[in-house]
């Protein structure tokens, strides 16, 4: 990797954030440059919560045959005391050919680990998940920009109202733009890219299951199959779409604006899971996330038959909000 030299690489670094793309991406960008470095480097992965004192020296400790090393310590808020003491008392003075990767959700649990880590002079890379409308803005901008495109304000609400909120399709999406297009994106560039295209969306299936339309969600279950749509953001749709249907349900009758900041959501789909929540009962909503889940593990876990899971969580939450009309 090119402009990489060992003295680049960040000793310790701390992802601080529970959003798996962002965690994942900044452990792939680590391992890159470290492989930058020194391709032969040696990269392992623990659980902090797997982790004994001595391991951890050991690992820490200057290698007998030299080379470059990269420890990824997942979990890093489930580490116990004995270990965090270690952790922190070797981060005062790390080892330069060593590089400490601790992912941490950043939540009240092992604060004083991330504290520690970031006053002893830890990199912090940012991982939490995005809350607000604003932030997938700025992301998808970031994204843009990322692949060396351009992008307005605009441009990056249509593709968010295209795709919907979860990072890694917006991510897919933004790429896929750069790569068809001459990388300038705007809002005319995302309507034109997704004229015709939107049905193949995990998102279309589960807003026609979620008001009932069995036959649309199964053309455009099929469809997106058919094109190539990978299983899994399909089944993460669903269980979006029925989540966000039960949240906005339960925080009662609102003015979409108004509950915008409360729910942590924008008001366009707030507005959209209110006209899709009509009909549904509390019981049949709480069914509808139980099939949710059933699909995502089944997909998730290697069903042998991923696309007929998908199907048969289509007719079951479809039976679901059927059972709440009664």
């Amino acid at each position: 990797m090119g402009g990489v030299t060992p003295a680049s690489l960040a000793p310790i670094l701390l992802v601080l954030g529970d959003e798996e793309l962002l965690a994942t991406r900044a452990v792939t960008e680590a391992v890159a440059k470290v492989r930058g470095v020194d391709p032969e480097a040696d990269v392992r992965e623990y659980q902090a919560s797997a982790l004994t004192v001595g391991e951890i020296a050991e690992m820490l400790s200057p290698s007998l045959f030299g080379g470059r090393r990269l420890l990824i310590l997942r979990s890093g808020q489930d580490a116990r005391k004995d270990l965090v003491a270690a952790l922190l008392a070797y981060a005062k003075n790390p080892d330069p050919d060593v590089q400490l990767l601790v992912l941490h959700l950043g939540a009240a649990k092992g604060k004083a680990f991330a504290d520690g880590l970031r006053a002893a002079g830890a990199t912090v890379v940012p991982a939490a998940k995005l809350k607000g409308h604003r932030d997938r803005v700025a992301f998808v901008r970031d994204e843009i920009r990322r692949g060396g495109g351009k992008c307005t304000d605009d441009a990056a609400e249509a593709l968010i109202a295209a795709v919907g909120n979860d990072l890694r399709e917006l991510a897919a999406a933004c790429s896929q733009l750069i790569a068809d297009t001459d990388g300038r994106i705007s809002a005319d560039t995302v309507s034109r890219y997704y004229r015709g295209r939107v049905e193949v969306t995990g998102f279309t299936v589960a807003d026609a299951t979620m008001v009932g339309d069995v036959p649309a969600a199964l053309e455009a279950l099929r469809w997106a199959l058919h094109v190539g749509v990978d299983p899994v953001p399909i089944a993460d749709a669903l269980a979006d779409g029925v989540r966000t249907v039960a949240r906005v349900a339960s925080a009662g009758r609102g003015n979409p604006y108004q509950l915008a900041s409360s729910l942590g959501m924008p008001a366009w789909k707030i507005e959209r899971a209110q006209r899709q929540g009509r009909g549904w009962t509390p019981e049949g909503l709480v069914r509808a996330m139980q099939v949710a889940a059933e699909c995502n593990a089944a997909v998730k876990g290697g069903s042998d038959d991923r696309a007929y899971a998908l199907e048969r969580a289509v007719f079951s939450v479809a039976a679901a909000r059927q059972g709440s009309t009664r």
